[in-house]
């Protein structure tokens, strides 16, 4: 087996790096020595976009990403959306923007280049306390869960604050969609005490190719 070499260093936000892992036709993003995605595992993240999509692909529609990942997520929601769609993408991390415009571009196939795509590299909480009444849908993945955070700065978008924040920002009948690498019963309660009609998705992380279940949290006005 060939061996993981490194191709790229960022800072990570609150601390420590941020490490770009190549080997073969294989990428990652470790921090700290634990991986954050994978090439190899990304269905769960494409399933996000399938179920946001389900609703908006006939019509104008506005749709913010928080967490651009390795950019299937968002190569996925365009693949369903018509061209009148926007897709705004917030990215906290340049680097991680720098390497989905660069090395990493070929793997969702360039999905940045696409005109309805506007990254914004800010924290996704920014946006949200700006916005009401703007998106289709909100697409989370900017954390291993709700509670697994991989930034605490992050705790109260899953709080009664941060989904009253997610609530504003969404249009009357919007949708959230939250990934998560395991169950939460108690988030999945808070967003039935925040209004959504919730529902909690098993999907395997790979697709079709199996791998661990990952959880999404879906939540309708």
């Amino acid at each position: 087996m060939k061996p993981w070499k490194v191709i790229e260093r960022a800072p990570a936000p609150g601390g420590g790096e941020l490490v770009l892992h190549q080997r073969g036709e294989e990428f990652a993003i470790r921090v700290n020595g634990r991986e954050l995605m994978s090439s190899r595992q990304h269905g769960s993240e494409e399933k996000m976009a399938e179920v946001a999509c389900a609703p908006l692909a006939h019509k104008r529609s506005r749709m913010l990403i928080g967490g651009l990942g390795l950019g299937y997520t968002v190569r996925a929601a365009l693949d369903r959306l018509p061209p009148s769609a926007e897709v705004v993408v917030s990215e906290l991390v340049p680097a991680v923007v720098a390497w989905n415009q660069g090395v990493l571009a070929p793997l969702a196939g360039r999905p940045l280049e696409d005109s309805r795509v506007k990254v914004e590299t800010r924290d996704v909480g920014e946006l949200l306390r700006e916005a009401e009444g703007h998106y289709d849908a909100i697409l989370l993945d900017v954390d291993n869960g709700p509670e697994a955070l991989t930034q605490e700065r992050n705790r109260w978008l899953y709080g009664e604050r941060g989904l009253a924040a997610i609530r504003r920002a969404l249009k009357p009948r919007g949708m959230l969609v939250v990934w998560s690498a395991s169950p939460d019963r108690a988030f999945a309660s808070r967003l039935e005490r925040a209004g959504f009609d919730t529902e909690e998705l098993e999907t395997p992380a790979r697709g079709k190719g199996g791998g661990p279940l990952h959880t999404l949290f879906v939540g309708r006005l």
